[in-house]
């Protein structure tokens, strides 16, 4: 294989021509900085956060790939993936997850002790979310923790605890992957039942939608107590209403279940994590 191939392998194991992950592990960090420096949060603190979201993406997404190399060639959406067509060994593969383990390891030893004790239970829960989907039918759950579990690490960096705001926004932000990896799961509903993989999208079957709108309506009225909680300016209400459009908008997208626009609706996120932070910093501010 010659450079040029070798290098878009590499780029197609760490997803960098689809950023969307690293979007929607990015912002729920963002939310929590923004509270937790009073909308002021340490510009040091951005720049590290922002990189050890990158690291520990592509470290997910290299573990992934791992984990289901015996898989992916059976959905139709992943059987292009490196480590099935070969063009990434297996010990390949497992130099990088060293290589962006020490990467990673290196900036979280920029922050306090706290904030350190918390990266390893995330780095526990990447891990572990691959083979979640094998047992139980809801890994969508485990993975709503592990994309939110940088809200904690946030808090305790900014503040050197986390307060039960923190948590509460934890809890929050929690439901927001559970929905969109549902939606993300009806791609490949078909594949997943055929291979015996488990999902959110499976288990709710016909009333999948029903099952993302309750979540989604959850998500944004625990956001609204969260803004009254903290007295928020009104202009954290408005960033919410264009919010509830977007997430309606979802709901249009995946109302015929059609793979293709489920993966659109899903996309989506990457604009509900802006204006929700867009929300924040405003009420922060106003």
């Amino acid at each position: 294989m010659n450079q040029h191939y070798r290098f878009r392998a590499y780029v197609h194991l760490l997803r960098l021509d689809r950023p969307i992950g690293s979007f929607l592990l990015l912002w729920p960090t963002l939310w929590a900085l923004c509270l937790a420096g009073n909308g002021h949060p340490s510009g040091r603190l951005i720049f590290l956060f922002i990189v050890g979201v990158f690291l520990m993406r592509g470290l997910g997404c290299v573990i992934n790939d791992i984990a289901d190399r015996n898989f992916d060639g059976l959905v139709a959406r992943t059987k292009n993936r490196p480590l099935v067509t070969g063009e990434i060994g297996l010990s390949a593969a497992l130099a990088l997850l060293v290589v962006l383990c020490f990467f990673a390891l290196c900036v979280v030893l920029q922050l306090n002790s706290l904030t350190i004790k918390l990266a390893f239970i995330g780095l526990a829960l990447t891990f572990i979310y691959p083979y979640t989907k094998r047992f139980t039918y809801w890994p969508q759950g485990v993975i709503g923790l592990a994309f939110s579990w940088g809200v904690p690490m946030a808090f305790a960096a900014q503040t050197n605890q986390v307060p039960i705001v923190g948590w509460l926004l934890f809890v929050n932000a929690s439901l927001w992957p559970l929905a969109y990896d549902t939606i993300y799961a009806m791609v490949d509903r078909h594949d997943d039942k055929a291979i015996g993989i488990k999902s959110t999208a499976l288990l709710f079957g016909q009333h999948d939608r029903l099952f993302i709108a309750g979540v989604q309506f959850s998500f944004i009225v625990l956001l609204a107590c969260l803004g009254h909680l903290l007295k928020l300016h009104r202009l954290f209400y408005v960033g919410l209403l264009f919010t509830v459009g977007l997430l309606l908008y979802q709901q249009y997208l995946i109302k015929d279940r059609k793979p293709e626009r489920c993966f659109k609706a899903f996309l989506n996120n990457a604009w509900v994590g802006a204006f929700i932070f867009l929300a924040f910093f405003l009420g922060m501010r106003s």
